[in-house]
């Protein structure tokens, strides 16, 4: 352990100036307009990977944007393990609340990070996070140290749905085969306190269209007479939670498996401050549905949530116009046994179902993924427990998360092996926010911990 922690010290400024060469680049997957931008920076994860230490390093192409893999084999008879990232990043906006260029990095020290963080798009998600493993492998091939092999696959499309991921690992089977498949795109409860996600929640993502009229109309001339998109698709949204903030779709809650009150209990010795939360984000209360508390209707829970509203005149001043459509993008998020086709297919019978006369109502389903949960008994998550414990100081916590990673479950129905998570980021790193930023020491202690995991790994599987 000493050594990782010299070898960290010693080459820190490096490791950092690196990672913030990678945050220049914009690689945002979901704007076409940055296209190049995310080719460049898929050419330069392939560098890294090579000049990390792997033998072979290679651009695939998809139908989409490329994905690199690379691998070590030093024997084919020791364990494999899969690491899996993407170097793709959210859209920056809303720019004008960064208080840096989004694509600029810059140090800042915050109350919680003394030593610094790195703000820029992508810091912590992923682009953070994936390259602590390529630095991790860096420290075992130069200190002869790794003691298994290992395979990267870092893809270009995570924000967008990982379309290309499925294509490629359905026909890259062989090529992936491993033991255990180790992403960090996921976070931790503090910095004195590490967990492991031990569950993700599943996604359907959709986009609602509501027409009226078949032109822009003067709110004068026909305001009464005729069914305003933009208030009916209020009303239509509105009607999506009962007073409990229950989900009103007929048949949403069929297969969500409620969790025993020993389940809860074990979740509930995670610390957590209510006043801590409620603080960090200026709210005056919380927000839910009945019958749970915050940290069960963030994970366990499925929820629905708008997640942009447009329609109509938006520029300065006033237009007295009603509308002729109006616009919705939704997210649900799922819980483990929900099927996303399924909850695709129900959200769209419903909202069509419940438009009133004088509207046409039109539904576009965008991406989606299932949810996931792995065994706190496996060897892969005891393997992730001794090392958080050995660089901590504390055993890690298990875990389940409120965001999604569609691809865990596809890995697990494709490639046959669970996956372990991670994470070394914190809810305060505003990923997908304006300001994302991710920790020095995060960063640097997830490069100290990761090489722990492979020597327990190894140890546990003989």
């Amino acid at each position: 352990m000493e050594n990782i922690k010299s070898y960290v010290q010693q080459h820190k400024d490096r490791f950092i100036n690196e990672l913030i060469e990678l945050l220049k680049i914009p690689s945002v997957s979901a704007d076409t307009a940055y296209s190049q931008d995310v080719i460049d920076t898929a050419a330069a994860v392939k560098e890294s990977l090579s000049k990390a230490g792997c033998d072979f390093v290679e651009t695939c192409d998809t139908p989409g944007y490329p994905i690199i893999y690379g691998e070590k084999i030093i024997d084919p008879k020791l364990p494999t393990v899969l690491v899996y990232g993407h170097y793709d990043v959210q859209p920056p906006d809303p720019m004008e609340l960064w208080t840096s260029p989004p694509f600029e990095p810059v140090i800042k020290k915050t109350e919680i990070h003394p030593d610094g963080a790195i703000f820029a798009r992508g810091a912590c998600d992923d682009k953070g996070q994936m390259y602590m493993h390529v630095k991790a492998l860096e420290y075992m091939v130069q200190s002869n140290t790794l003691p298994c092999n290992v395979k990267f696959m870092i893809e270009g499309e995570e924000e967008v749905g990982s379309a290309s991921l499925a294509w490629f690992v359905e026909r890259n089977q062989e090529k992936l085969k491993n033991d255990v498949i180790l992403i960090s795109d996921t976070g931790m409860i503090s910095n004195q306190q590490p967990s492991i996600t031990t569950g993700l929640r599943g996604l359907s993502y959709v986009e609602v269209e509501v027409t009226g009229p078949n032109r822009d109309l003067h709110s004068g001339l026909y305001g009464g007479a005729v069914a305003n998109p933009i208030n009916v698709l209020a009303k239509m949204i509105a009607s999506l939670h009962d007073e409990d903030n229950h989900i009103t779709i007929p048949g949403f809650y069929d297969k969500v498996q409620e969790l025993s009150a020993e389940e809860r209990a074990e979740m509930a010795k995670a610390p957590f401050s209510l006043e801590k939360y409620k603080k960090a984000l200026d709210l005056n209360d919380v927000y839910g549905e009945k019958g749970y508390v915050t940290n069960e209707r963030n994970s366990i829970r499925p929820t629905l949530d708008v997640n942009g509203i447009w329609g109509g005149y938006q520029g300065e001043g006033a237009k007295t116009v009603i509308a002729s459509k109006a616009f919705a993008k939704i997210s649900m998020r799922l819980v483990p046994n929900q099927d996303w086709h399924e909850i695709t297919e129900l959200f769209t019978k419903h909202f069509t179902s419940i438009a009133p006369a004088g509207v046409t109502v039109k539904v576009t389903p965008h991406h989606g993924g299932q949810g996931y949960v792995t065994p706190i008994d496996s060897i892969g998550y005891q393997a992730a427990n001794k090392a958080y414990t050995e660089t901590f100081g504390v055993p890690a916590i298990p875990v389940r998360s409120g965001g999604s990673i569609p691809i865990v479950a596809l890995f697990e129905k494709e490639l046959k092996s669970k996956t372990i998570l991670m994470g070394f980021g914190l809810d305060s790193d505003a990923i997908h926010s304006p300001n994302e930023h991710f920790g020095i020491f995060n960063y640097l202690k997830g490069i100290e911990t990761i090489p722990l995991f492979y020597k327990y790994f190894v140890e546990l599987s003989k």
